[in-house]
């Protein structure tokens, strides 16, 4: 296993990474930042791509291997502080994530991605453009309902575990917090949506967004 660092930004760099092969890139890398780690991962055995950021970042990367082809290459993930991916996958950060990233074993996760081609690694939350934000339409996770008219906003979140992704309004229930609904796929409707993938806005509203597993997994690295 040969890793390689993809330091993001301003993150910092723990120590177990410094005598690693690095490239800077910016906070949220795009298509021509990843060309130079990407040739370097094409010349060695069993390529691991470290990413050092937040996950936006992560999305970013897994977005670009997905798009070229390379979902067999590695990606760990070294965050500053807890995130919702890390919450997600139950991830370490700062040090002890740099630790895994050199010495864990990867394991393959369910991809989900959305209809524009984007991998989603921690959280989307959609809400509506209007009315204080009031979210409405209709969406479904497969062939349940998960709402119908309109609700404060909805959150969606990958899961390691088959089918894939949950999906839940959001807005808490008298008892019992959350209700959330697993499936492989969940679509909305809506006459006018914002979008938000991993803490990015999405720059124009939406009238329909569907988020699905992909045909492929992805390697994500944990501890032992």
């Amino acid at each position: 296993m040969t890793p390689i660092v993809l330091k993001c930004g301003d993150a910092p760099l723990p120590l177990a990474l410094r005598s690693l092969d690095l490239f800077n890139v910016p906070a949220l890398p795009e298509k021509s930042d990843f060309d130079e780690a990407f040739a370097k991962l094409e010349t060695v055995e069993q390529p691991r791509l470290v990413v050092v950021g937040d996950d936006a970042a992560l999305a970013a990367a897994l977005t670009r291997l997905m798009r070229s082809e390379r979902l067999h290459i590695e990606l760990a993930y070294v965050p500053e502080e807890r995130t919702e991916a890390t919450h997600a996958y139950g991830l370490r950060t700062g040090s002890k994530a740099a630790a895994i990233a050199v010495s864990g074993g990867a394991r393959p996760m369910p991809l989900i991605r959305d209809d524009a081609g984007i991998a989603l690694v921690g959280e989307a939350r959609i809400y509506g453009s209007e009315h204080a934000g009031e979210l409405t339409g209709e969406a479904y996770v497969d062939n349940d309902r998960l709402f119908s008219g309109t609700v404060p906003g909805m959150r969606i979140v990958p899961t390691p575990e088959l089918p894939g992704l949950r999906a839940t309004v959001d807005k808490r229930r008298w008892f019992g917090g959350h209700r959330w609904l697993t499936g492989r796929a969940v679509q909305l409707g809506s006459p006018s949506a914002v979008l938000t993938r991993d803490g990015v806005r999405n720059p124009r509203a939406v009238k329909r967004s569907t988020f699905y597993r992909h045909d492929q997994d992805w390697l994500l690295v944990f501890g032992s």
